[in-house]
C-alpha cells in the first residue's frame, strides 16, 4: 500500500506522536502539527509524496470551519454584525497593507512585489481565530461574532483580489469580474436562503429522528453549496459559509454543529501539516531573516492597532484587547495570493516566499499568544482549556 493512503497513514502517526510530545511540553497542538510537516513534508525527510493530494484534502477542513461558523450567526445578527465592523475591517486592512507595503520596500523589493506583500499580509487567518474560539463564545459570545464578522469581511476582500490576479492572468477586465462578481454573490446567496426554506426544511422534517441521515443531509449541504459557489468564481469557504447560515435558523442547526466538529478537527489536522510541508527549506536562508521580522513587526503591531480601532469603534477595553490579541495574525488567504501571483507571473519567487514564510511565522507566534492568554479548546493550563 503506497502513495496517498501511505502519506495519510505517515501524516496521522506523526501528528498523534507530535501532539503527544506538546501536550506533554504544555505547547499548542496547532505548532506540533506544523513541525510534523516540515520534518516529513517534502523539504525535510520527505517521507510525503503526495502533498497536493493532502492540501486538496484538507482544504474540506476550511470548508466545514465556515460552515459551522456561519450555523451560529442568524442572518439578522449577521446584517447587524458586518454594520458594526465595517469601519474596523476597512481601518485595519488599509493599515496593514500599509505597514507590509512600507518594509517590502525598505527591504529593497521592487515597487510590484511590494505592492503584493501589502496585499496579502492585510487580512487575518480565520481558520486560527475561529479555531482558538472556544465553541461557547463562538455560539454566545460578543467576542465571536465580531471576529466572524470581520473574518468574513476579510475573506470577501480576498477572493476579490485572487479575481483581480486572475483577470491580469488572462488580460481580463478585472472591474467588470469584479462587478459581475458582487453579482454573483447576492444572487448565490438569495437562492441558497430560498432554498433552505422551502426544500431542506420540508427534507430535514422527514428525516428529524435519523441522526445519521441528518449528518449526511448536513455534510452535502455545506458542500454542495459550497461547490456552487466555487464554479461561479467566487470561493468553497465563503459558499460553505453562507450554507451554515441559511441553516443558522432552523432549530436543528446546533445539532449539526455537534455532530461535525470531530469530522472538521480531523480535517484541519491535515491543514496545518501541509501548512508546515509547504516551506520550501531550500530557499529559506533568502528571506529568512525579513520574514521573522516582518512576522514579529506584525504580531506586535496588529494587535495593538486592532485594539485601538475597536476602542475607537465603542467596544469595551477588555474586548477590544482579546479581539486584537485573536486577529493577530496572517491568513490563509495570505497563502493563496503569493502561490497564485508566483504561478501567473506577478511576484518574484523570492517575494512569494517572504509572503508564505511571515504567513507561518505570524501563525506560530499568534497561537501562542492566544493558547497562553485566552481560553479556548487546546489550552496549555486547565484553567484556559474551554470547549
Amino acid at each position: 500500500m503506497g502513495g496517498p493512503v501511505q502519506d495519510l497513514n505517515i501524516l496521522i502517526v506523526t501528528a498523534a506522536v507530535l501532539s503527544f510530545i506538546a501536550i506533554l511540553c504544555k505547547q499548542p497542538v496547532i505548532i506540533a502539527y506544523i513541525i510534523g510537516g516540515i520534518l516529513v513534508g517534502p523539504w525535510g525527510m520527505g517521507w510525503i509524496n503526495e502533498l497536493e493530494f493532502i492540501t486538496a484534502v484538507s482544504l474540506m477542513g476550511v470548508t466545514l470551519l465556515l460552515f459551522l461558523a456561519g450555523l451560529c450567526l442568524h442572518p439578522e445578527h449577521l446584517r447587524r454584525l458586518f454594520r458594526s465592523t465595517s469601519i474596523v475591517t476597512t481601518a485595519s486592512c488599509l493599515s496593514f497593507f500599509i505597514i507590509a507595503f512600507l518594509f517590502a520596500t525598505a527591504w529593497q523589493f521592487v515597487l510590484r512585489d511590494s505592492i503584493y506583500i501589502g496585499l496579502a499580509l492585510m487580512f487575518s487567518s480565520t481558520i486560527v481565530a475561529v479555531k482558538l474560539l472556544p465553541t461557547t463564545k463562538l455560539h454566545h459570545g460578543k467576542i465571536g461574532a465580531i471576529c466572524i464578522g470581520i473574518l468574513i469581511a476579510q475573506d470577501l476582500i480576498a477572493v476579490a483580489i485572487l479575481v483581480l490576479i486572475r483577470g491580469l492572468k488572462t488580460d481580463h477586465i478585472a472591474i467588470l469580474d469584479l462587478a459581475g462578481l458582487f453579482v454573483k454573490l447576492l444572487i448565490l446567496a438569495a437562492l441558497t436562503f430560498v432554498f433552505e426554506q422551502f426544500a431542506l426544511r420540508k427534507v430535514l422534517r422527514i428525516v428529524d429522528r435519523f441522526h445519521e441521515t441528518i449528518f449526511i443531509i448536513g455534510l452535502a449541504w455545506c458542500f454542495g453549496i459550497a461547490m456552487i459557489f466555487d464554479r461561479a468564481g467566487l470561493s468553497y469557504e465563503i459558499g460553505a459559509f453562507f450554507a451554515g447560515v441559511a441553516l443558522a435558523r432552523h432549530p436543528i442547526s446546533l445539532f449539526i454543529s455537534e455532530s461535525l466538529k470531530p469530522l472538521r478537527d480531523f480535517f484541519l489536522v491535515l491543514f496545518f501539516f501541509a501548512l508546515g510541508a509547504r516551506i520550501d527549506l531550500s530557499l529559506m536562508n533568502a528571506v529568512l531573516l525579513p520574514a521573522i521580522i516582518l512576522a514579529l513587526v506584525f504580531v506586535i503591531l496588529k494587535p495593538v492597532l486592532l485594539n485601538w480601532f475597536f476602542r475607537l469603534a465603542g467596544q469595551e477595553p477588555s474586548l477590544a484587547r482579546e479581539a486584537g490579541l485573536r486577529l493577530g495574525q496572517a491568513s490563509e488567504f495570505s497563502l493563496l495570493i503569493a502561490i497564485l501571483a508566483l504561478e501567473s507571473g506577478q511576484i518574484s519567487s523570492q517575494a512569494s516566499q517572504l509572503i508564505q514564510m511571515a504567513t507561518i511565522f505570524t501563525i506560530l507566534l499568534s497561537s501562542y499568544a492566544v493558547i497562553f492568554s485566552y481560553p479556548t479548546p487546546i489550552g496549555t493550563r486547565e484553567k484556559l482549556i474551554q470547549d
